[in-house]
């Protein structure tokens, strides 16, 4: 009978996390669930526990000055950030959750979710890998010179959907809609849109006057955002043309 291969066993057994924001204290406690002894969230100033590796989940902004603290205590040292190369910021390797946080969510929020990775050695990518796979998460590489490009889609598709959502209720509003109430009766359209959009695609999902080429109920929008809501004008134009783009591409 041919043997069952096995996993590879653990390598990571403690982890140090520094940062008390919102993903530090969620770090933390989906690492513990994974079976790895855990220090911390630290904030800035407190000691660092010796650990096998230290993730920094800090501003971008500082992890190169708290990387450059840590360097000589022999531990990994990771970030948890989209955009900074691992080579500029003095890591070892870089394990971002493609994921929004607040800061109360349980450990199952890493679940499926995926993980841009990087590594200075090919052994730090691995252990990444392994902090990934072991918060449930699937494992992407992703090089430095395309870590922006990855973080930028990450920030069209979550921040800046809410700027736009946050627009909608805005010119609700100007429609005599409560903000609660107008984010009640919009959620249910932005989650079908959602969900039609991963799972069709754009050109499918897309629907509306744009794409019907109804140039007179598009007109009839701007007037109404630019008396109700005068200052989003300029969005609502760059989204419309952006719209009209789109969908001329489907139909080409």
């Amino acid at each position: 009978m041919a043997s069952v291969p096995q996993p590879p066993s653990p390598t990571v057994t403690t982890a140090s996390v520094v940062g008390r924001g919102r993903l530090g204290p969620v770090m933390a406690r989906a690492l513990r669930q994974a079976g790895i002894e855990v220090h911390g969230p630290t904030g800035r100033g407190e000691p660092i526990a010796p650990a096998d590796v230290v993730l920094l989940c800090v501003p971008d902004a500082a992890i190169a000055g708290a990387a450059a603290l840590i360097r000589d205590t022999g531990a990994l040292i990771g970030h948890t950030s989209g955009a900074t190369p691992v080579a500029d910021a003095g890591v070892d390797f870089g394990i971002h959750p493609l994921q929004t946080f607040v800061g109360d969510e349980q450990p199952d929020v890493f679940h499926g979710i995926g993980f841009g990775i990087a590594g200075r050695t090919p052994s730090a990518l691995e252990t990444a890998r392994e902090l990934a796979d072991r918060l449930g998460g699937r494992a992407l590489p992703i090089a430095d010179d395309q870590r922006a490009a990855y973080h930028a889609a990450a920030s069209i598709a979550s921040n800046y959907v809410v700027t736009v959502l946050a627009a909608a209720e805005q010119v609700a509003a100007s429609a005599g809609l409560d903000a609660a109430l107008a984010r009640g009766l919009l959620a249910p359209l932005v989650r079908r849109t959602v969900d039609n959009w991963a799972t069709l695609g754009p050109d499918a999902a897309l629907t509306g006057p744009v794409v019907r080429g109804d140039a007179a109920t598009v007109a009839r929008q701007r007037d109404a955002v630019a008396s109700g809501a005068p200052g989003l004008l300029p969005l609502f134009d760059a989204l419309t043309a952006s719209t009209a783009s789109l969908a001329e591409g489907r139909r080409a």
